[in-house]
């Protein structure tokens, strides 16, 4: 098997400031700024055959071969630059004097290239910047855009922003990370030592310790549903001298390691345990993925909070419209705390959270930015409140479970849901406790609502303005214990792979089931048109698959809506959920009813 580009570039005999996978932008300065002295012409010429042989236009290569560890004493953070960027200006009589640099202006950050040409600029760890301050993005081509707040992560607190990648650089052989700015760009010159842009579809972004491990989100190695590589395949690897632990697991975009020894560690920094920077090292390949994960020592993770019995948790985008009513339902009839993993909403969601907390719900909300990662966001779900919640509801804002029965009661309970689990949650009888196969998981049906032949959101909710839907039931969702979910974290979207000693129990559709609003009004269903937020669920908007249950009927591959949207999806008329919430959440006033949840 011929040697990939970025392994072939380990034989190279090049000087040790340029042996890092960062020669061929060292070229392009070379190529832009070059004086006319003749140990630069040959200097030049030896670069530019180098790397057109090796690399081609290969901008996967690129992007890879700068994250690569040197063989004898890798280091990991990124970007690498700081010892790359001083080399060139040596060489070059620092190329940008008699300019404005960006020196002055700069903060520090590691930008990442999102789907539909967005730039994550990651403010990095130490770097000080005011979230509603005025910056802007300068790119290598000198083309500028501005930087828009986009939240801070929760895992390393630090601040992100987002800008439009200009189409004028996307011209470029190689996309190099932007410098973000704290004045205008207008006299500022960007530098061509910049280091190469992270791709999304390949880096680590995600860290969380346990007391017994570390889990570690990576995109990019095990790229389908049920083909996962053997761990032994991998290590985990932290901070700058690469200190390597086994992974016991890969699992989707899960991987999990032992705890590195911190006195082992360096990570180049003042503070020891803020700035541990961590990846994965694919050891057959000789490749470390691009990070801009963070490690967090045991000693530093937050004692155990209170527990609850009964917690809910979903992945939400601009969903402030549908929080309140499907808070309060399901908080009345049994759930104790909820925990929102925010996908880049640009809506009110912040605010209709802290009304929440304030009128008495216990409300979490944990920025989750990155783009298809709803099975990876529930695997950190379960490890993030394992110590604070026993059981898990995996629902979407869209979905209210409901039973039966519940038509006969005249006011919500919150030992509702409650009583839909198995004994194993209220009791801790030996003879439960013991049992071989304890039930692990309750699984409910969905029944799928469609339009209803509404025109725009209903005011009143989603409960009332939604009543016709299709006959037949469609997919699962359901309520987890969470130290019954399996070491590897694996999950179908909303339902997880079990302990061998566990099984999953399915609740009959007269006991219990799902309502899913799941085909609501044109705007509301356009807008989930462009945001799949699987991982292995192919968009809408790729012409692949078309038969597949994931996809809408009669809807193609562009957001068009089908003639008679209004009226599709319509095949039995169901008010039960609409009949007791009006009978449980509905006022009358001088104006008609009036839903608790309205505003």
């Amino acid at each position: 098997m011929n040697p990939r580009p970025w392994q072939l570039q380990r034989n190279l005999s090049f000087p040790s400031a340029l042996a890092k996978g960062n020669f061929v932008v060292i070229v392009e300065t070379m190529r832009r700024r070059a004086n006319s002295k003749v140990c630069f012409c040959a200097f030049l010429s030896l670069f530019a055959f180098l790397s057109i042989s090796f690399y081609g236009s290969s901008r996967d290569v690129y992007y890879q071969a700068d994250l690569n560890f040197p063989p004898i004493r890798p280091k990991i953070t990124y970007p690498s630059s700081h010892a790359i960027t001083e080399n060139v200006e040596e060489l070059t009589g620092r190329l940008n004097s008699g300019g404005s640099t960006v020196r002055d202006s700069s903060v520090e950050s590691v930008s990442v290239l999102l789907p539909d040409w967005e730039v994550l600029m990651i403010v990095s760890p130490g770097s000080v910047v005011n979230s509603g301050e005025r910056l802007w993005c300068l790119y290598a081509n000198n083309a500028t855009s501005k930087a828009i707040f986009a939240g801070v992560l929760p895992s390393t607190n630090q601040t992100t922003f987002k800008c439009w990648f200009p189409e004028s650089a996307r011209r470029r052989k190689m996309f190099l990370q932007p410098v973000l700015l704290t004045r205008s760009p207008e006299k500022e010159k960007s530098s061509e030592a910049a280091p190469i842009m992270i791709k999304w579809r390949f880096m680590a972004y995600e860290s969380f310790s346990t007391e017994d491990d570390v889990v570690l989100f990576v995109k990019g190695v095990n790229n389908r549903q049920g083909i996962n590589r053997s761990p032994s395949d991998f290590k985990c690897v932290f901070g700058n001298n690469g200190v390597k632990t086994a992974v016991t697991s890969s699992t989707q975009e899960v991987f999990r390691c032992p705890h590195p020894n911190l006195t082992e560690v360096d990570s180049g920094g003042d503070d020891e345990r803020l700035q541990i920077k961590v990846s994965l090292e694919i050891s057959g390949e000789n490749l470390v993925v691009p990070s801009v994960a963070y490690y967090t020592p045991p000693s530093t993770i937050a004692l155990p909070r209170r527990k609850s019995l009964l917690c809910a948790c979903t992945m939400v985008y601009n969903a402030a419209k549908f929080l309140r009513e499907w808070v309060t339902y399901h908080s009345k009839i049994g759930v104790d705390r909820f925990i929102l993993y925010d996908n880049d909403s640009d809506d009110d969601l912040q605010t209709v959270v802290k009304d929440l907390n304030q009128e008495g719900y216990a409300m979490e909300t944990l920025l989750w930015i990155w783009p298809k990662t709803q099975e990876a966001g529930f695997s950190h779900g379960a490890v993030y409140v394992n110590d604070s919640c026993t059981w898990m509801m995996y629902t979407d804002v869209d979905e209210f479970i409901f039973a039966p029965n519940w038509n006969n009661s005249e006011h919500p309970s919150d030992q509702m849901l409650k009583s839909l689990l198995p004994d194993t949650a209220k009791s801790s009888s030996s003879k439960q406790r013991h049992h071989h196969h304890r039930i692990g998981q309750v699984s409910f049906s969905c029944n799928e609502f469609g339009p209803s032949d509404q025109k725009q959101h209903p005011v009143e909710g989603v409960t009332q303005g939604y009543t016709c839907r299709r006959q037949e039931e469609n997919r699962h969702k359901s309520i987890v214990l969470l130290d019954a979910i399996d070491h590897s974290l694996l999950n179908v979207i909303h339902h997880f792979g079990l302990k061998e000693n566990y099984r999953s129990k399915q609740v009959r559709m007269e006991v219990g089931l799902v309502n899913h609003y799941k085909y609501q009004t044109w705007p509301e269903f356009k807008s989930k048109f462009r945001r799949r937020v699987s991982a292995y669920v192919v968009d809408w908007r790729k012409a692949s698959n078309p038969n597949s249950k994931d996809r809408t009927p009669g809807l193609g591959f562009e957001p068009i809506e089908p003639k008679g949207w209004a009226h599709k999806f319509c095949e039995v008329r169901d008010e039960r959920l609409k009949l007791l919430t009006q009978a449980w959440f509905g006022n009358q006033t001088s104006n008609g009813l009036k839903m608790a949840w309205q505003r």
